[in-house]
């Protein structure tokens, strides 16, 4: 039976439990029993929400071969039109989810296919709700490329995050719907997708779930684009996986 919890719950779990535990310990020693009292509640308090906040329901993707799915649970916080010349090779439509803290971290391939890329970028942590979050914040780089399309899936670091992480590998074969990796306390995923391929069904303020939403359907096969010169192939020249 699978328990909807992420396996990297644990250190943050036993961390927040050890340290308010061990401070109510001395808390008590010292016969501040009120203080010593908050800090247990605290303790089991924050040990509750690092499982909640770490929970991975199980999901089952649409069976649509055209359909494309959230990265992310949230909020859709905004769908812009801009080159992607780093990646894709071609003008992209970008989709910005945002994470709250009540949302499942636990992020989704949005189309099945290839791992064509993978790295981390190290970075600022300015807001993810600014601008420039997208561009110069830390986060990871994932492509993933089928006949249809490609998808880049940046995980965006925000300014209290600890670290987002993909579970991949270069050259893996993942499946619509399928685990990637986790915001570990990141706030913001954006995925890429070539505007050619696509037709965009979500806007700003839509609500959406990793595996599950469509948020985008493929709207004719990649290859024969490519073959007739109507969009470029992607460019993988830039960085290794690390």
């Amino acid at each position: 039976m699978h328990f909807p919890i992420a396996n990297e719950v644990w250190p943050f779990f036993f961390g927040v439990l050890i340290f308010f535990l061990a401070v109510g310990a001395v808390a008590r020693l010292l016969k501040w029993k009120k203080t010593g009292t908050t800090c247990y509640l605290l303790g089991i308090i924050g040990a509750c929400f690092m499982l909640f906040f770490f929970r991975d329901p199980q999901r089952t993707p649409p069976a649509d071969p055209a359909a494309i799915v959230a990265g992310a649970d949230g909020t859709i916080m905004a769908v812009k039109e801009m080159p992607e010349n780093e990646f894709l090779n071609a003008e992209a439509v970008r989709l910005s989810i945002f994470l709250s803290l009540l949302d499942v971290h636990v992020n989704r391939a949005p189309i099945g296919g290839k791992v064509e890329f993978l790295k981390y970028y190290p970075g600022k942590r300015y807001f993810t709700f600014q601008e420039k979050s997208s561009l110069y914040n830390q986060h990871s780089s994932i492509l993933i490329g089928n006949d249809r399309t490609h998808c880049l899936v940046n995980q965006i670091v925000g300014p209290v995050a600890r670290r987002v992480v993909y579970w991949l590998k270069l050259g893996q074969e993942v499946k619509t719907g399928e685990k990637i990796g986790m915001m570990k306390f990141g706030s913001r995923l954006d995925m890429y997708l070539p505007k050619a391929d696509v037709e965009v069904l979500v806007k700003p303020g839509d609500k959406v779930r990793a595996g599950l939403t469509v948020v985008a359907k493929t709207i004719e096969n990649r290859k024969s684009k490519i073959e007739n010169g109507l969009v470029a192939e992607p460019l993988l020249d830039k960085g290794t996986e690390r």
